[in-house]
């Protein structure tokens, strides 16, 4: 999936929506680490605050955890 910069949908969405795919793809297992931000800018070409933004989208959906001094990891869905 391809970010469209000049679209309606923020970018911070466009991004959580591609993490949510790969997470439901089995492309980024449960408790397994999600893409660092750092990543995320460089894979999309996004500001470091779109993508804390889209992290957190994932966090509060319940999709992902935070682990202190480690990362983002999926959560595992019962």
């Amino acid at each position: 999936m391809v970010i469209d910069a000049d679209g309606p949908v923020p970018l911070y969405e466009q991004v959580a929506a591609i993490l949510r795919q790969r997470i439901a793809a089995g492309e980024l297992p449960p408790d397994r680490p999600i893409p660092s931000v750092a990543r995320l800018q460089q894979e999309h070409g996004i500001a470091r605050g779109t993508a804390l933004h889209a992290v957190r989208v994932l966090v509060e959906e319940g999709l992902a955890y935070v682990v202190q001094g480690k990362g983002t990891y999926v959560r595992r869905q019962t």
